[in-house]
C-alpha cells in the first residue's frame, strides 16, 4: 500500500467526532433568533421611538408665562399711578380751594364795611358823593364775588344749625320756636357749601313763668 495514501486517510481519521449536543444548540439559537426577529416586527415604528420634548416649544410656554406677568404688572402699576394721580389733584385742589375762601373772606369783612357805611345818613354835598362812590365801589366787589360763585343767604326762615350762627334767644310768643327774627350779620355760600355762617337772632318761647 503506498504510504502517501495510508497517511491521508489517517489525518482524515483524526477528525473529532462531532457532539450529540451541538446540533440541539444551533436549532435553540436558531429558534430565539427567530423569535427575537417576530417580536421586532410587532413592535410599532412609533412607539419604539421614545419622546423628546420640544426645547422651543418650552421657551414659548416661558415667554408667554413672562409677558402674561410683565402685563399685570404694569396694569397694576398703571392703577397705582392714577390712583396717586387723582389724590394729589385732590389736594391740590383743597389747598386751592382753602387759600381761596381765605381771600374770600376778606373780601366779604370789606363788603360788610361798605354795608355800614352807607347806612350812616348823608346830608350834605360831600357826604352824599361819598356815598355814591361807596354804593359803586360795593355795587363792583357783589358782581366780583358773584362771579366767584358766593351768593348771599336768605334772612328769612327757621333757623339751620349748618347754615346759621346763633347770636341771641329772643323770647316772644309773636313768632315760632326756631324763627330767624334778625340777621345781625348775612351769610354766604360758595358753590352751594357754606362760606360764612350768617349770625342772627332766633325766636323762642317765653315760659310761663316768665310770663
Amino acid at each position: 500500500m503506498n504510504p502517501m495514501f495510508r497517511n491521508t486517510r489517517k489525518d482524515a481519521g483524526d477528525v473529532p467526532p462531532r457532539k450529540r449536543g451541538d446540533g440541539a444548540d444551533a436549532g435553540a439559537s436558531a429558534h430565539e433568533r427567530a423569535a427575537g426577529d417576530e417580536s421586532a416586527a410587532d413592535v410599532d415604528p412609533a412607539e419604539a421611538i421614545e419622546p423628546v420634548s420640544d426645547p422651543s416649544q418650552a421657551e414659548i410656554e416661558r415667554l408667554r408665562h413672562e409677558n402674561e406677568e410683565n402685563l399685570q404688572n404694569w396694569k397694576r402699576a398703571t392703577a397705582d399711578y392714577q390712583n396717586l394721580r387723582r389724590r394729589v389733584q385732590a389736594d391740590i385742589d383743597a389747598a386751592s380751594q382753602r387759600a381761596k375762601q381765605a381771600l374770600l373772606l376778606d373780601f366779604l369783612l370789606v363788603l360788610d364795611y361798605l354795608d355800614m357805611a352807607l347806612k350812616t345818613p348823608c346830608t350834605t354835598t360831600e357826604g352824599k358823593n361819598l356815598h355814591a362812590g361807596v354804593e359803586l365801589t360795593r355795587s363792583a366787589l357783589v358782581r366780583a364775588l358773584d362771579r366767584e360763585n358766593v351768593r348771599p343767604m336768605p334772612e328769612a326762615g327757621r333757623f339751620d344749625a349748618s347754615l346759621h350762627q346763633a347770636v341771641e334767644r329772643v323770647e316772644t310768643i309773636e313768632q315760632d320756636d326756631g324763627t330767624i327774627v334778625e340777621t345781625v350779620r348775612r351769610g354766604f355760600t360758595l358753590n352751594g357749601q357754606t362760606l360764612r355762617p350768617a349770625q342772627v337772632r332766633v325766636a323762642g318761647v317765653r315760659s310761663r313763668l316768665g310770663a
